[in-house]
């Protein structure tokens, strides 16, 4: 969904050089035209504008895929007018799905005998998949209340501050307090220890990490497990953990096949993961299991048969398109466990590149670890004159889309660029970045500081009982940080969520 607000008055339609040929009038930006215009007009014009978008290649704030194989391409173009709901008409299509949910349960470790089926769904990403695991823990949790006899209507989530933004549109859309683990400097995944301190009797779950956006971490699962299980022997209570895995999932068993962190572990109830990010499938695919068919509430299910059998269905939309998951198949088959060890590995040998690059500059702190997801997240050693944002907004001048955001509570003071490094990130791509943020910094050195004003802090004294204090160094980071945030959001344009 787009929040926007429409163009100025002056700005209401739409002009195209080329088009002209076949539309000699201005076409309106807002309402639909009243005639048609020929086909070739119509995609110039649209061309035209697309031009103006970033390259998704050098898109490096997204962990999202935006390559693929011209074979795979060639499949999903094929299957592009096919309805993944009409299970009755595409059988195939759905014997695909069924193939990646048992594949990725494998993957996973879950409990399966020799001919049991995975319990699983492919979803149009990992939000729609977290929404889905989140609403089986409520209701599970709602009816064994109910069978205690006891309330039922304050259900709550433990999370860390650094969960994404999918966690509270969960809370908040289906009414579920979010109790969040603060932050704190140097440590920046949520801590197991205050995770479970925070557990009551109404806590559906803990939502674990594999893979922080913020700076890729993978959160300790199996300590949160060994806690929680003495917790829960202690209270009586059988509360659960989700593995939100959405950019680990597809990165764990192939480079830390040793790490428990799935269903290996007894109170994983759950697990998501993106088949668009690290599952190498372009936007559109999400995938949720769980650990067997009790964790999934039935009533949760519902039975369609307008379509021609009867169908269950277990998904926050109805109608989507079948191309990601055959793409899913194609990859899974196509590359096989050496496959995406091989990328894997490629990803992480050139996030060390990238970061190696960095320190040799002398100026940037490595936040990100070097197990985890394979990205650089770093931040200016000195950025008393010019800070991230704007290291972020002059490296789009050659291209690069790396962003700068600030770390959740209580860490807000900190500042990070962070490059994602995917599969059509290349080592030469790798050393250009290194070169091309050495450029940047050279220019803004002979610029004065941006915000001159907002810097005097870094030199305010305040007078108290005759006294002349200074701000500490984290009070003047914090203030610089929230008056350049202002300044950010003060110039931004229409966001989308």
């Amino acid at each position: 969904m787009v929040l926007s607000k429409t163009s100025s008055e002056s700005d209401v339609s739409v002009h195209s050089t080329f088009a002209s040929r076949y539309v000699r009038a201005s076409l309106p930006r807002f309402k639909m035209p009243e005639n048609s215009i020929p086909k070739e007009a119509a995609y110039q014009i649209i061309n035209d504008e697309l031009m103006l978008d970033g390259n998704p290649r050098l898109n490096l704030a997204s962990f999202v895929t935006t390559w693929m194989e011209t074979e795979c391409d060639k499949l999903m173009m094929a299957a592009i007018n096919k309805n993944y709901v009409d299970m009755d008409e595409y059988p195939v299509t759905t014997e695909l799905q069924n193939r990646c949910v048992n594949i990725i349960a494998h993957l996973f470790n879950a409990p399966l005998g020799d001919s049991e089926a995975a319990v699983g769904v492919g979803t149009v990403g990992s939000s729609e998949a977290i929404m889905l695991a989140g609403l089986a823990f409520k209701r599970k949790w709602q009816n064994k209340r109910k069978a205690e006899g006891k309330p039922y209507d304050k259900p709550n989530i433990v999370t860390g501050a650094n969960v994404q933004v999918c966690w509270e549109k969960f809370a908040r859309y289906f009414e579920v307090e979010l109790k969040e683990v603060k932050l704190r400097d140097g440590y920046y995944v949520m801590d197991p220890e205050k995770a479970v301190e925070m557990v009551d009797e109404n806590t559906i779950c803990i939502a674990a990490i594999l893979g922080s956006t913020l700076n890729g971490e993978f959160e300790d699962v199996k300590l949160l497990n060994d806690i929680l299980l003495e917790k829960n022997k202690q209270t009586g209570w059988d509360t659960p953990i989700h593995v939100d895995a959405a950019s680990g999932g597809f990165i764990a068993p192939f480079l830390y096949p040793e790490l428990e962190w799935d269903f290996r572990l007894p109170l994983v109830k759950s697990i998501n993961v993106s088949g668009h990010k690290y599952g190498l499938v372009y936007a559109g695919i999400g995938w949720v299991v769980w650990r067997n068919k009790e964790d999934l509430p039935e009533e949760l299910i519902f039975h369609i048969n307008y379509l021609g059998a009867d169908q269950p269905t277990f998904t926050l939309n109805f109608s989507k398109g079948s191309s990601q998951v055959i793409a899913q198949y194609y990859q899974l088959i196509r590359l096989g466990y050496e496959g995406y060890r091989n990328v894997m590995e490629n990803c992480q040998e050139n996030a060390m590149v990238l970061k190696e690059g960095l320190e040799k500059t002398g100026r940037f702190n490595i936040i990100s670890k070097d197990n985890g997801v394979p990205l650089v997240a770093f931040s200016l050693k000195d950025n008393s004159y010019h800070d991230e944002f704007e290291v972020s907004d002059m490296l789009r001048r050659f291209g690069w889309i790396v962003p700068a955001y600030t770390m959740p509570p209580d860490a807000q003071h900190v500042t990070v660029l962070r490059v994602v490094i995917r599969e059509d990130f290349s080592r030469t791509l790798a050393e250009r970045l290194v070169l091309d943020i050495t450029k940047v910094l050279h220019e803004l050195d002979t610029l004065p500081g941006r915000v001159n004003a907002t810097m005097s802090v870094t030199k305010e004294e305040k007078k108290k009982n005759g006294t002349i204090l200074k701000k500490s160094p984290i009070e003047t980071q914090r203030e610089i940080t929230d008056a350049w945030k202002k300044f950010v959001m003060a110039n931004k344009t229409n966001g989308v969520c």
